[in-house]
């Protein structure tokens, strides 16, 4: 936004600044505070921008409880904890890098569906912890459908400052892709602190 400066023409009032102390006459630019509303929180912005996904649309949630989804115009499930049979879910998703899926083709679905999830309308991202573990886990989808689900499938995980999780899921609803099911495991950081991070895109 603008910068604002602080100056007898910006106001439309008859009283004049000759009857304010001085020290108010010599404000120069003042900060503009961001707009911030729910759906748009610059904090949780930011971790989608590093995660590739930056919410164009100004309206993304992050949803780590039920109350959240209701922030998000959103009814929670009915049945919670949700159970879920993911072995056939293991045999359908392709580990990049393997005979199946090249970096280079893993590579280009995954930016497209980053892309097309920046331009959705709205983004839904429920963070959790994966059942029975405390690996921390973010989905980034524009499903109203499944962030329900989602958030029913997931053990609540401690609140904290939203950062990047162990496993981040980019999974896109638009019948103009191609079904795709895929992931990627790579190590991060330095020294001591290396560990792994997986990314998954559906």
């Amino acid at each position: 936004a603008r910068p604002f400066k602080f100056s007898s023409a910006s106001f439309s009032t008859s009283r004049s600044l000759s009857s304010l102390p001085s020290s108010v006459e010599r404000v120069g630019e003042a900060f503009v505070f961001p707009n911030e509303y729910p759906g748009q929180c610059y904090e949780f912005n930011w971790t989608l921008n590093r995660d590739g996904v930056p919410p164009l649309k100004k309206s993304a949630f992050r949803i780590t409880k039920p109350l959240d989804l209701k922030i998000a115009g959103l009814e929670p499930h009915p049945k919670s904890p949700l159970a879920v049979k993911t072995t056939s879910s293991k045999k359908t998703l392709v580990e990049a890098g393997s005979d199946q899926l090249s970096f280079d083709d893993y590579d280009e679905v995954t930016q497209r569906t980053k892309d097309l999830l920046s331009l959705s309308d709205t983004l839904y991202c429920p963070e959790g912890h994966m059942p029975a573990t405390t690996t921390t886990v973010r989905i980034i989808t524009n499903s109203d459908k499944l962030a329900p689900k989602l958030v029913a499938y997931l053990d609540r995980a401690p609140k904290r400052e939203s950062t990047g999780c162990s496993i981040t899921a980019y999974i896109l609803e638009d019948a103009s892709m191609e079904a795709f099911a895929s992931y990627a495991i790579e190590e991060t950081g330095e020294g001591d602190d290396v560990r792994s991070v997986a990314a998954v895109v559906c």
